[in-house]
């Protein structure tokens, strides 16, 4: 065999090599892409599952017996779970004129606006559950939070849409005392975080939240870092298990429902 023959047998050995290699790892990242969407797949459905099974349950409050009653600072209060399905058109009317008398004046002065007929229709939605507070000597309603099981993005989660409160009963530890029974039902029912939206310009829902209750801005509420005030509402959310402690430089991070007030 001549030099040059051997030369040239010698690229096209080598030309094969790099040929088999190249498809050898694209087969290698085929499996693995593969694999992941397989993996995706099944932790999206352990999810919808999970939230299908915590809307199944009747009274979602029976997982929490304790926390029928707030009996303090003056209060004596009952607390009650509904589905809107269960719910008197008096009681759902009773809520709605609540919200509308607390938020309509905030939704006025954001880009959402006020209509009657929209907020009616989420609050009256067939996922909409209600923790009720009534008063134990009159049995008035008295505060309430709309809350559902639902998934956001990839998440199963308890998204609050509203938490509101008659004002005779604010500032009485009673809006954190409701918060504080659906990051429990998230616990008990494997949701991963509580959920809510908030105007910027609601100082008291703001102060209530992060300050009290904890909560932070969630990955995907929208930001213009350029313009704060881009958008005028933010998402907040707060994990049901704790995060772990960091162990090393903290790393840099950016920061559906309808804004919600507390007190």
């Amino acid at each position: 065999m001549t030099a040059p023959l051997q030369q040239h047998q010698v690229t096209r050995v080598s030309r094969l090599l790099v040929v088999f290699f190249k498809f050898q790892r694209k087969s290698t990242k085929g499996k693995e892409k593969k694999k992941r969407r397989k993996e995706e797949n099944a932790k999206l459905e352990a999810a919808l599952a999970k939230v299908e099974k915590a809307n199944q349950i009747a009274d979602p409050l029976e997982l929490l017996s304790p926390f029928k009653k707030f009996e303090r600072n003056g209060l004596q209060l009952r607390i009650e779970c509904k589905k809107v399905t269960n719910m008197e058109k008096e009681l759902i009317d009773w809520a709605f004129q609540l919200t509308k008398a607390n938020m309509q004046t905030l939704y006025e002065d954001s880009d959402w606006g006020w209509k009657d007929k929209d907020k009616y229709t989420e609050m009256t939605e067939e996922r909409a559950q209600y923790l009720i507070a009534f008063d134990i000597p009159t049995g008035k309603p008295m505060a309430f939070t709309h809350f559902r099981f639902d998934m956001e993005l990839d998440d199963e989660v308890v998204y609050c849409y509203e938490i509101q409160l008659e004002e005779e009963c604010r500032r009485k530890g009673l809006g954190k005392f409701l918060m504080q029974i659906l990051e429990l039902l998230a616990y008990k029912t494997e949701m991963t975080k509580v959920m809510l939206t908030t105007f910027k310009n609601n100082k008291v829902s703001q102060d209530f939240f992060k300050k009290t209750m904890k909560y932070e801005v969630d990955e995907i509420s929208p930001e213009d870092p350029l313009f704060d005030d881009a958008y005028h509402y933010e998402i907040l959310s707060k994990p049901t298990k704790p995060k772990p402690k960091a162990t090393g430089p903290t790393p840099l991070t950016t920061t559906h429902a309808q804004a919600v007030t507390a007190s």
